[in-house]
């Protein structure tokens, strides 16, 4: 399976988008500071993720979330209590 996956910075509560064909391992990479990208907002939580058989539909659909600023705001709304500060 491959994921697309939305995780929460708990130091400063932005989220990142990625995709992935190892969820739990891609977390801890995030949370070892090992993904450049995301190293100096750690540790991470996952509060979203979609499962696709293809890597490109997950890559797709990463791209799509990224790029398209309606898209994110439409599936924000979607998950607004799982993305809510503690």
């Amino acid at each position: 399976m491959f994921y697309t996956y939305i995780i929460k910075s708990k130091k400063d509560n932005n989220l990142y988008i990625g995709s992935t064909n190892n969820l739990r391992e891609r977390l801890t990479k995030h949370n070892k500071g090992l993904v450049p990208s995301t190293k100096n907002r750690r540790p991470f939580e996952i509060v979203y993720y979609e499962a696709y058989k293809s890597g490109d539909d997950a890559r797709g659909r990463e791209v799509n979330l990224k790029l398209r600023r309606n898209a994110f705001s439409q599936l924000k709304r979607r998950i607004k209590k799982s993305i809510e500060i503690n």
